[in-house]
């Protein structure tokens, strides 16, 4: 529990960016498996599509700082050369 006002408002901002960096998290994983699962079925147009909504998804949560810039990086290079392996 917070002794002083100051920690009470912090302890408060916290839970609320927590939840923000969680939802962030939760779609850059999501997306991640929705491309996997693009890939495996084979079809190209779907793969593309959810590649092009993944590489957002991942910038997004690279400009607010919930994800690395060279993580987010490696995924997208993994993610375009299958892209490039499916024709």
């Amino acid at each position: 529990m917070a002794n002083t006002p100051s920690a009470a408002k912090r302890a408060r901002q916290t839970e609320r960016r927590t939840l923000i960096n969680r939802r962030s998290l939760t779609a850059v994983k999501n997306q991640l498996k929705a491309v996997r699962e693009a890939f495996r079925s084979g079809n190209k147009e779907l793969a593309k599509a959810a590649a092009e909504h993944c590489v957002s998804t991942l910038d997004k949560a690279v400009k607010t700082g919930n994800v690395h810039r060279n993580s987010a990086n490696r995924h997208k290079s993994i993610i375009n050369k299958a892209l490039l392996a499916l024709g």
